[in-house]
């Protein structure tokens, strides 16, 4: 049984309860075929507000592994399409199967930040989401996201009813680059327009970004510089 349907009419009846939606941009999204969705994380209601914005059945998204802890969660949310991220280390599991689900020609889903804001501002992109845009070749639609911070902001226990806005941007094209050297001179100008297409969109204050040498906990879809590219270049055996 395919249970997505049944869960995004439960979100888009709880997601409408809890705030206004309001959807700008959908004609942006493909209407088949593979594409990355990447939006900006402020509150961990993001993915309902986002999923029940976007009409296609298809899209996975990269969900972080410790919520799959209880028996309920490693039941629904395999059946939401999440698909488990270890954050903070190499995941090349998370890799193979973000690539291979784009081969297949579903979309994916991924929080470039890596983790829910603090403050509403947009955080420094983590540089694994990057790599796997430079390597996967397909039409990469950036997502504003604003006003779930106030609905429910990472530090508060309470929801308070708002609007939330989601703004889907024009596909952006970065390319299949197979080469590890290629994507990595590629990758700060990727990053630096990424966060520009986001914090437009968003309309979220930007963060202080942080110096690549002092990027410690570097993870959405994984870092780690010689094992995180091993993963992207075990695709190409």
């Amino acid at each position: 049984m395919n249970w997505y349907p049944f869960f995004k009419f439960l979100c888009m009846v709880f997601g409408h309860a809890v705030a206004r939606v309001v959807v700008e941009g959908r004609e942006n999204l493909p209407s088949e075929g593979p594409f990355l969705l990447v939006p900006n994380h402020q509150s961990v209601l993001d993915p309902i507000f986002v999923q029940i914005s976007v009409p296609r059945n298809d899209i996975y998204t990269l969900t972080k592994s410790t919520q799959f802890g209880s028996a309920l969660f490693r039941w629904i949310l395999p059946r939401v399409h999440g698909v488990p991220v270890r954050r903070f280390r190499v995941d090349p599991q998370a890799v193979r199967v973000v690539l291979r689900r784009l081969e297949a020609g579903q979309g994916i889903c991924i929080y470039a930040e890596g983790e829910r804001t603090w403050d509403g501002a947009l955080q420094p992109l983590r540089r694994g989401t990057i790599r796997v845009l430079l390597r996967a070749g397909v039409p990469v639609i950036p997502c504003g996201v604003s006003g779930s911070f106030d609905v429910w902001p990472r530090w508060s226990r309470r929801l308070r009813r708002a609007t939330v806005r989601i703004r889907f941007g024009e596909p952006m094209e970065f390319g299949a680059h197979h080469d590890r050297q290629r994507r990595e001179e590629l990758l700060e100008g990727t990053m630096d327009a990424m966060r520009r297409a986001l914090a437009e969109l968003s309309e979220a204050p930007v963060g202080p970004e942080i110096p690549a040498p002092a990027r410690v906990r570097e993870a959405s879809v994984g870092e780690g510089e010689g094992e995180w590219e091993g993963a992207l270049d075990d695709m190409e055996r």
